[in-house]
């Protein structure tokens, strides 16, 4: 069945576009990225959004003075993967169930 293959593309394209922005910006806070860098304040805002549900659910610790773990990040990346999976399951029974009748 097309239609359900293609929503399930589109979940996974979406889920890991998710999960690219908000890993970038894990990785840039544990490096100590400088906010200077275009690049680096665009993966900041574009990733502020999807951390908004998550703030001060964790605390953000800083090592060093400079590297920083933000587990809020760390949490809603996990969050994020778990929705994608369960989204893409549950598209994936409908087509068996719609398969089987």
């Amino acid at each position: 069945m097309k239609g359900i293959a293609f929503i399930n593309y589109l979940i996974n394209i979406v889920f890991g576009l998710v999960q690219l922005i908000l890993g970038l910006r894990i990785i840039l806070k544990l490096f100590g990225a400088s906010v200077s860098a275009p690049i680096v304040e665009w993966t900041y805002n574009t990733s502020e959004p999807l951390l908004h549900p998550f703030e001060g659910i964790f605390p953000t610790k800083v090592l060093d003075g400079t590297f920083v773990v933000e587990f809020s990040a760390i949490f809603a990346f996990l969050i994020y993967t778990i929705i994608g999976y369960f989204l893409t399951s549950l598209i994936m029974g409908f087509e068996r169930k719609w398969n089987s009748s």
